[in-house]
């Protein structure tokens, strides 16, 4: 009997497996697999034409101890989040509060501010955002019509980091959607009781809509924090390549790209990447520990 048991039990259980196992497949394949290798190649002197050759922690130690770039290349990304997360998350709110009153024809402006999600990490994008903001480009134009003489913002260091931010900005599409649902999940008669004590348009808001909308704020921000983190393309084209003017677009990921593919040292690349890795971890870990204090689900409860 229980040898029919078991057989039984092996059946039910061989069948998950098997459907399982395209994703076994990828994650040891795909995911896991790689990351194992990356951290060997982090240990090690690798080229990509010769053997690998071992180092131990050699790496990181220059990083940590005499690589300038490395602490360049992190205060530049760390601006740009600074900036692009609150800014992009705060203008995709506002759209979504204001797509949220009503407005006919809904799904082809969600469409039309989703559009940029899709094509602002493109390089066709990149290179058109260069041109607005050329010296000759169209925001300067725009400025000279009213009599006002723009810089040279992708030749400035002080400008040019700001015009890659407005393009993170620009691309508030996909968190616009997910604010937007959010909202509309939140019950009208809170609205109505608050509207019968008295409490005005912005009260309602600060009270009733973040509170509810926590969770997704929560949501959007891990994600926007772990996308910033790994901009590279705009940094690249809008920089040419090499983090220019003064190292002001150095992104870390440039860096990574730069230490291995131009530099051609990969263990190093590899031991960067593993650094980022753990920043972005540790940030992450920052939100979910903190949401507690700030993170409020509609059975009353908060996020611990």
């Amino acid at each position: 009997m229980k040898t029919a048991h078991k057989s039984a039990l092996w059946r039910r259980s061989g069948t998950a497996y098997l459907f399982l196992l395209p994703w076994l497949i990828g994650f040891f394949g795909l995911t896991l697999g790689p990351m194992l290798g990356s951290f060997y190649l982090s240990l090690t002197k690798y080229n990509l034409l010769n053997a690998p050759v071992w180092l131990g922690f050699d790496n990181y130690r220059h990083i940590f101890t005499a690589d300038e770039y490395f602490y360049k290349s992190l205060t530049v990304t760390f601006k740009y989040v600074l900036f692009s997360v609150p800014l992009k998350m705060a203008f995709a709110l506002l759209v979504a509060v204001v797509l949220n009153k009503g407005i006919r024809a809904l799904g082809i402006y969600r469409t039309v501010y989703y559009i940029p999600s899709l094509l602002g990490g493109s390089v066709a994008i990149a290179i058109v955002w260069r041109q607005i903001f050329d010296g000759e480009g169209l925001i300067n134009h725009f400025l000279s019509w009213f009599g006002i003489e723009g810089p040279a913002w992708i030749a400035h260091p002080s400008y040019i980091l700001s015009t890659i931010v407005t393009l993170s900005v620009w691309q508030f599409g996909s968190a616009m959607v997910i604010f937007l649902a959010g909202i509309k999940q939140i019950p009208a008669d809170l609205y109505e009781a608050a509207q019968v004590d008295g409490a005005g348009k912005l009260r309602q808001f600060g009270k009733i809509t973040l509170p509810m909308l926590s969770p997704v704020i929560f949501f959007n921000l891990v994600m926007g924090i772990i996308n910033s983190f790994q901009v590279f393309t705009p940094g690249y084209v809008i920089g040419d390549g090499r983090g220019g003017p003064v190292n002001s677009t150095l992104f870390y990921t440039l860096y990574l790209y730069l230490k291995g593919f131009s530099f051609f040292d990969m263990g190093y690349a590899a031991a960067l990447a593993w650094i980022m890795l753990i920043i972005i971890g540790l940030f992450t870990s920052i939100v979910f520990v903190t949401s507690r204090f700030w993170v409020f689900y509609g059975d009353g409860k908060d996020g611990r």
